[in-house]
């Protein structure tokens, strides 16, 4: 599991290190790298995602028949909430230098609505996933997708500077 993660963190840390170190570009995106760009890491993220659960969650046939096409619908519903923080992470970075109380405000209140979002996705989708497996299967399935994000979530927390460390604050 250790290294499908490793290659996961390395795929979605990609693309907000390179935003983080860039200037904006004329078309408003940072420097060296393009909305097709994230959108093809987040495509990459997400299978490996498929596949940590795949090599972690211990199905029978007849579960993972049950169990895929509910995981699918789940991963396409977290997409939604993934692109918005995608976007606040964009946002952050095309603002760097430049931000002021008023929109490190917004930034922040936007990134705790995406925590609130993401918990309330997972709430919403367990009993889905617990109509399909055991409760401890789905327990299981609950703890590896947390503990995923949670490490994608600690790297681009350390990997992004703290806001007072522009220039001037």
């Amino acid at each position: 599991m250790t290294r499908t993660i490793a290659a996961a963190l390395a795929l979605a840390l990609a693309a907000p290190l390179a935003a983080q170190t860039s200037t904006a570009a004329p078309q408003g995106e940072p420097a060296g790298i393009s909305q097709a760009d994230i959108d093809l890491l987040r495509r990459d993220v997400a299978a490996a995602r498929k596949d940590i659960v795949a090599q972690n969650l211990s199905l029978t046939p007849d579960e993972a028949t049950r169990f895929w096409p509910v995981y699918d619908q789940y991963a396409a519903a977290m997409d939604g909430v993934t692109a918005e923080r995608a976007a606040i992470i964009k946002a952050y970075a095309e603002s760097w230098g430049r931000i002021d109380n008023k929109t490190a405000d917004s930034l922040t209140r936007r990134s705790l609505d995406v925590d609130v979002k993401t918990a309330n996705t997972r709430r919403a989708w367990l009993p889905r996933f617990q109509k399909v497996l055991p409760a401890t299967k789905a327990a299981t399935f609950v703890q590896i997708d947390r503990r995923l994000s949670t490490l994608i979530d600690l790297q681009l927390a350390s990997s992004l500077p703290l806001m007072q460390t522009q220039a001037g604050n």
